[in-house]
């Protein structure tokens, strides 16, 4: 699943902001404790999704990706999602459609796809900028100064860090174009890509600084036969694993003009929503502005705003929280 939202940036620009879902659906899953609403369903995601696109709104498909088709190993060794976390998913549609917010889906094709084709398709033109919200790391490939930018969240859901051209290359040493020859270099052991056996980050890193391409190094080993020998028998690999982490730009999706995914500010239907799954502190952050902090596992509860109900922590002993990122995060 992936959203969308077109604003207002205070520079006179429009942002196209591209929202991964699923990837913080599962991070929200993974970081705030087991909520569950007024009927006992599990809400602890949508509570986390909530909270981010209530600040947001203030300021996996089932078909075999291509990916999977060409790699059956592909994301093999990922853990089958947890019982409580599957309603969640689906009932997740319903909350962007509270926020007014567009959502895609795509047999065979998965949402970074989708996101990399709308961020080409609209970023740096018309006066838009397109920023992607995410929970990973895999679109930096798409990051171009003027035109794409990644938002990634660094701890939890109450951190994030944007990503620039300059920022890329201050964590890699590598432009945003070279990071797919990276991974094809390295792998990418969360997709369950295998990459080149021995190559590490350092390595590759100093190789593409070297050679600029992963095609140019391979083209450059009979000049150096140690390396020939590290690398020569595994290009086929590490040109399956560059197919694999390549985003694809053109999935056929239906959308014209950036206008068809712009927000309003209506609130009405995220304030039933947010009544519906017992969300009261939402709703009153919603309401009235007030700035609330979702709960954490940490046995830790400090000083500050107002915290979430009972009903909303729902879990056993104390209820810590942490604080909602302020904005500029």
């Amino acid at each position: 699943m992936i959203s969308h939202k077109a604003i207002a940036a205070s520079n006179g620009m429009k942002t196209l902001l591209l929202i991964d879902a699923n990837s913080i659906i599962h991070r929200s899953f993974h970081a705030l404790p087991p909520l569950t609403g007024p009927a006992g369903e599990p809400t602890g995601a949508l509570y986390g999704l909530s909270s981010v696109l209530l600040k947001l709104w203030r300021e996996d498909r089932p078909e075999p990706t291509f990916r999977e088709k060409e790699y059956a190993e592909y994301k093999a060794q990922r853990p089958v999602t947890p019982n409580e976390l599957v309603p969640q998913l689906t009932e997740a549609h319903e909350l962007f459609s509270a926020f007014g917010i567009k959502t895609f889906e795509m047999p065979g094709y998965e949402a970074d796809d989708l996101i990399a084709t709308l961020a080409a398709k609209f970023g740096g033109k018309d006066g838009v900028a397109a920023v992607i919200l995410t929970g990973d790391l895999d679109t930096l490939q798409l990051v171009e100064d003027g035109k794409i930018s990644v938002r990634a969240f660094k701890k939890g859901v109450s951190e994030t860090m944007v990503y620039d051209e300059k920022a890329v290359r201050e964590r890699y040493g590598l432009t945003p174009q070279q990071l797919v020859d990276y991974k094809a270099l390295v792998g990418d052991p969360s997709d369950n890509i295998k990459g080149v056996p021995g190559v590490g980050p350092k390595t590759a890193a100093e190789l593409l600084g070297r050679f600029g391409t992963l095609g140019n190094v391979y083209k450059n080993l009979a000049n150096d036969p140690k390396l020939e020998k590290r690398l020569g028998p595994f290009e086929r690999d590490a040109e399956l694993a560059k197919k694999l982490v390549l985003l694809d730009r053109g999935a056929p999706l239906q959308i014209k003009d950036i206008e068809e995914l712009k927000v309003g500010k209506e609130s009405s239907a995220a304030k039933i929503y947010f009544k519906k799954l017992g969300f009261e502190t939402l709703l009153k952050r919603l309401e009235v502005g007030v700035e609330v902090r979702v709960p954490r596992p940490e046995n830790k509860e400090p000083a500050g705003p107002v915290s979430p109900t009972r009903r909303e922590q729902n879990r056993r002993g104390q209820s810590p929280i942490f604080p909602v990122p302020k904005d500029g995060t």
